[in-house]
């Protein structure tokens, strides 16, 4: 039987113009009973020192963990096309990275669509292989921190690569090494449509999920088929990590405390 799954909360979108690290509510979060915080990790590596220290502080205070983090890459990092450039890349990603590790984080969300969407009139074969060059020498500095980094397909609305579950694995699986593995997002896989029996293909590969309503990308407010199948299918792989609210709110402590209460009712049974 698969262990207890640990559930978190990324907290840059619940008040995105205001704090998009997403540290303002984290003494709510450990109030409510979540299990950790994802933070913002270009967010994070932005900040001056100081300013690092006292969050890292106030996460230490409230009792949760930052054992996650999103957002790797900001979109002023240029991942793929012709303007993309390796070396800067991982000039930004190691002291990042180092952040992330001072907070104990353990997994860190490759998805940055912003960074690695393709440049219109660029080969997509080119940018994928750019990617992949970027994700195999990434593998060895999260094996030196302890990290997985788990790629995040995202929907054709927000991104023109890696938009399907079946992508993320097969890039995972092209990379092949252990600290790259494969995030599964409920909202994103409904977007496109993807038959969540991709989750019993992807089994072992999967190290981290998110999870929001289709519906404005909300906080789950109630049970749905779509969950208990989804949760079924996690449940099936025997997976026991961790998986995180990424979602829009209007209230938080209610929206907060009414998903957490659905997200685990629907995971027991």
């Amino acid at each position: 039987m698969a262990g207890r799954m640990r559930f978190g909360c990324c907290g840059s979108m619940i008040s995105p113009a205001t704090d998009p690290i997403g540290i303002e509510a984290v003494e709510a979060m450990a109030e409510i009973g979540f299990d950790y915080v994802e933070l913002s990790l270009s967010d994070l590596a932005a900040l001056p020192e100081g300013a690092f220290a006292d969050l890292a502080r106030r996460v230490e205070r409230s009792g949760l963990r930052c054992e996650a983090c999103n957002n790797f890459f900001p979109r002023t990092i240029r991942l793929t096309g012709p303007e993309a450039c390796l070396t800067a890349a991982l000039d930004y990603a190691r002291p990042a990275l180092e952040r992330a590790a001072r907070l104990d984080a353990r997994v860190i969300v490759f998805g940055s669509s912003g960074a690695k969407n393709v440049p219109e009139g660029f080969s997509r074969d080119a940018a994928w292989s750019q990617i992949v060059e970027l994700l195999a020498h990434l593998g060895p500095v999260a094996a030196e921190h302890g990290f997985t980094i788990a790629i995040e397909p995202i929907n054709k609305l927000e991104s023109n690569i890696v938009n399907l579950a079946a992508e993320g694995l097969l890039l995972a699986r092209e990379v092949h090494h252990p600290n790259i593995r494969l995030l599964i997002d409920f909202y994103h896989l409904t977007m496109e449509q993807e038959d969540p029996a991709i989750i019993d293909e992807a089994g072992p590969e999967i190290r981290h999920l998110h999870i929001a309503s289709i519906e404005g990308r909300r906080f789950p407010a109630e049970s749905a088929p779509t969950y208990t199948r989804f949760f079924k299918l996690i449940r099936d792989i025997q997976y026991s990590g961790r998986c995180s609210i990424e979602a829009y709110t209007c209230d938080f402590p209610a929206d907060a405390r009414r998903a957490l209460r659905v997200l685990r009712t629907i995971h027991q049974e």
